[in-house]
Parts: structure tokens; C-alpha cells; sequence
């Protein structure tokens, strides 16, 4: 049996997610300020339109994002 205090902490917290691009001397901010925190046992999903930077997100969480 998994103690209280381990099922409270969350298994992924993102704070602030930030994530630009140079593109031809811009800069593009592709995510600005994303949190979220998902907890054990729960279930997140992350809607948004096309473009919104929900791929970009998962990206760099996962680190697949050139530096």
C-alpha cells in the first residue's frame, strides 16, 4: 500500500513552460507560461486550436527540441 504523501506528490509539475524560436533574426514564442500538475491517478488532456503549441509543449518536455 502506497503511503498518503507519495499519492498527493504530483508525477509530472510544469511551472511556467516557456519555449521561442530564432527565425530569421525573430524571435517566436511558440508556448509562453504553461503550468500544469498532474497527480497519480489522474488523467490530463490538452485541447486547444491548431497551432497553439500543444505539440511544441509535449516536445520539449520530452526534450525532442534542438537547442
Amino acid at each position: 500500500m502506497l503511503d498518503g504523501n507519495i499519492m498527493q506528490q504530483p508525477v509530472l509539475q510544469v511551472e511556467d513552460l516557456t519555449v521561442r524560436f530564432r527565425r530569421r533574426g525573430n524571435e517566436v514564442r511558440a508556448v509562453n507560461g504553461v503550468s500544469f500538475r498532474l497527480a497519480r491517478g489522474e488523467t490530463l488532456t490538452i485541447l486547444g486550436e491548431s497551432g497553439s503549441g500543444k505539440s511544441v509543449s509535449l516536445k520539449a518536455l520530452l526534450r525532442l527540441l534542438p537547442i
